[in-house]
Order: structure tokens, then C-alpha cells, then sequence
């Protein structure tokens, strides 16, 4: 590693979770443990429909995002692998990419863009490449732009 890491690592903020058909995985999730459903995301250029489900409260709240393609054959495969994609609160999502890309992570395609969520995101390729050989090792990572209140809670006031 080049220089000091300018960003910090606040939290877990999702776990996105695939299947074929989401009903299995709320049988689960709502009806099974208990989670609340807070929301719902559908989007036919990402082909994802999911259930946004909650654990946790304020700064320690997670999502749990239960995702099934629009189109089985289509992509992205949300669906496949089953654990989708973990997202975590970052401090400073922009200088944290720079960073990052400065020291071969491959980002994936679409860069920083708004979320489902509302919130600035953007993910680190599961796989290297020859350009930027360092990758998530097989697991999509997202990086999402953490708002004031938990920089508050997780760092302290200014």
C-alpha cells in the first residue's frame, strides 16, 4: 500500500441476499426470524425486484435486501451467487475510490452513483483484472457514502 488510507470502514450498512423467487427467502427472513419489511426496490436495468427488510436501530441498523431477477435470464443475476453483495458505510466514498483505485482495486462499472437506498454508492468488482488486479475475492463489495448522523455517532462531532 502506497500511502495512508484516507477513509475508514464505519459498519456494515446491507446484506443483499438472491434467490430465484424472493417468497423462499421472506418465508425466512419476515415470516421465520422475524424481520420487519421497511421498503421495496425494483429496477428493470439493474433486473433486480427486492424486499428491503431491517435489524437493528440507528447507527446499528442493517439492511437486509431480499433480491430476485425480473427476467431469470437476464442480467445482472442477482441471484447468483446467493449472497449477492455485502455494503459497507464508508466515511469518504470519493477519496476512499481514489484511493483504492490508486492501489489496483478494481471498481466496478458505473462508478459512484446514487443507490436504492439514497445514498452515494459504489462497488468493488468480485474478480481483479490485469489493470487492477485486486478484486473482492469472489464476494461484489459496496461501498456506501455514509450520512452526518452515523459520521457522528461512529466518529464524533467536528
Amino acid at each position: 500500500m502506497s500511502s495512508a488510507r484516507p477513509f475508514r470502514i464505519l459498519g456494515v450498512q446491507q446484506i443483499a441476499i438472491g434467490g430465484a423467487d424472493k417468497s423462499e427467502l421472506r418465508r425466512l427472513w419476515v415470516d421465520t426470524l422475524g424481520l420487519s419489511p421497511v421498503g421495496s426496490y425494483r429496477s428493470e436495468r439493474e433486473n433486480v425486484d427486492e424486499d428491503i427488510l431491517a435489524v437493528g436501530d440507528g447507527a446499528a441498523r442493517v439492511e437486509i435486501d431480499l433480491m430476485q431477477p425480473i427476467d431469470p435470464a437476464g442480467r445482472p443475476k442477482v441471484h447468483e451467487p446467493p449472497l449477492n453483495h455485502i455494503g459497507l458505510w464508508v466515511d469518504d466514498l470519493r477519496g476512499a475510490v481514489e484511493w483504492l483505485q490508486a492501489q489496483g482495486v478494481r471498481i466496478a462499472p458505473g462508478g459512484i452513483r446514487r443507490g436504492a437506498s439514497g445514498h452515494d454508492i459504489c462497488f468493488i468488482h468480485p474478480r481483479g483484472s490485469d489493470d487492477a488486479p485486486i478484486g473482492g475475492c469472489g464476494v461484489l463489495i459496496e461501498l456506501v457514502q455514509a450520512p452526518a448522523e452515523l459520521l457522528v455517532d461512529r466518529l464524533g462531532p467536528d
